[in-house]
């Protein structure tokens, strides 16, 4: 087994890492403080082509693969989570469901804009479907050549921004043979009639991220807005939901190695005792075990990348590196906080904002039981 990058892929995550660096760490507090989603930063991150890096050059994006597009989102959760975030979602659950999923003229309309400046939200949580997607209530009903969506969504990052295109919006549109409801997903423009893109504030997490609630009041669209057939949704929304989780996972391993480097740093400026704190074996194994668990957790997320760049089954392995690396960027934030101490609680610090920031890995694209209960079916139990 060769576990070597490519020379392509080591100067994307070179390139990616000066710029986290460079452009994002000496701003990251300053925007988390304000809760506000910072449009200059965003479209550096586009003029680099972060936003497209699976999407082929036809379109406007890079053509790489899929593990060189999670190196992305490792690099700059290194340095803010809020960041990755609007990557990871640009792409896993913007861009990439149109590429996937739709016709060739959605292809040319959407993903052009998708991958230099403009966003796209996903639509699948509501205020009562959460863990329970097959609990949406969101509708479509058709009425001639029109289809009309009445409902909500909400905690859909990227939703609300002043370039946001709009969301794919899933819906019932009615009832199978089978007597389980029928999901169909959309390609709904925010400027349509009726369509109202709430940002959320005061989160604990990921300050600088949009988050939004989205309200559906008799928003109109016709069958052209349709993303895929009539009745493929659900299995559209899962599938989705297998490569995002491969960026989650890429959050935690980049969060968790952000939140270790602060720590050993640290550890090794901070004496007490007449000698640096990083020489005490209580600190030392702390250390050791988080660099253990970051290089595990990375190998398991890059394992499952090759799986599905070599067209592989993967969604096991993307459950498992997505229950895995959030859990381990948990321990790792938890023991950077101790390490740092009193100094460890206080904003000023990056250590505070890695503890916040990881709390959403285990509930975001499902949560830790979820991923837990995928893995089990995976597994015939």
């Amino acid at each position: 087994m060769d576990f070597r990058l490519s020379e392509e892929q080591e100067m994307l995550k070179q390139t990616v890492r000066n710029f986290a660096e460079k452009e994002i760490l000496p701003v990251r507090q300053e925007w988390d403080e304000k809760e506000e989603f910072n449009y200059e930063l965003t479209q550096k991150m586009f003029d680099l082509g972060f936003f497209g890096i699976v999407i082929p050059e036809e379109y406007g994006g890079m053509g790489m693969d899929y593990l060189s597009y999670i190196l992305v989102v490792e690099e700059l959760a290194r340095v803010d989570g809020c960041q990755a975030a609007t990557v990871a979602a640009g792409n896993s659950l913007g861009s990439a469901p149109v590429y996937y999923y739709g016709n060739e003229k959605q292809r040319k309309e959407f993903l052009p804009e998708l991958v230099s400046g403009k966003l796209f939200g996903f639509g699948l949580t509501e205020p009562n479907a959460g863990s329970d997607a097959g609990g949406t209530q969101t509708t479509a009903v058709q009425k001639g050549e029109k289809w009309i969506l009445n409902g909500s969504k909400i905690f859909i990052t990227n939703a609300s921004t002043k370039i946001t295109l709009g969301s794919i919006i899933q819906a019932v549109t009615g009832e199978r043979e089978d007597g389980k409801k029928e999901y169909t997903c959309f390609l709904v423009r925010q400027d349509r009639p009726g369509y109202k893109a709430v940002p959320m504030h005061k989160k604990m997490t990921w300050r600088s991220s949009n988050t939004s609630e989205i309200y559906l009041d008799d928003v109109e669209v016709t069958g052209e807005d349709m993303l895929g057939k009539r009745g493929e949704g659900f299995h559209q929304m899962l599938e989705s939901l297998d490569n995002g989780r491969l960026a989650i996972a890429a959050m935690g391993v980049g969060g968790a190695q952000g939140a270790f480097e602060a720590a050993l740093n640290y550890s090794q400026e901070r004496k007490q005792f007449g000698r640096p704190i990083s020489r005490f074996q209580i600190n030392a194994f702390k250390l050791a075990d988080m660099a253990t668990e970051i290089e595990a957790a990375r190998t398991l997320l890059y394992k499952a990348c090759w799986l599905k760049d070599n067209g592989k089954p993967f969604g096991k392995e993307a459950a498992m590196s997505k229950l895995y690396a959030s859990e381990v960027m948990k321990r790792a934030a938890h023991e950077a906080v101790q390490i740092f101490g009193g100094y460890g609680l206080m904003e000023e610090y990056p250590v505070a904002k890695f503890y916040r920031d990881q709390r959403l890995l285990e509930i975001g694209e499902g949560t830790s039981e979820i991923q837990r209960l995928v893995i089990a079916r995976k597994l015939g139990v």
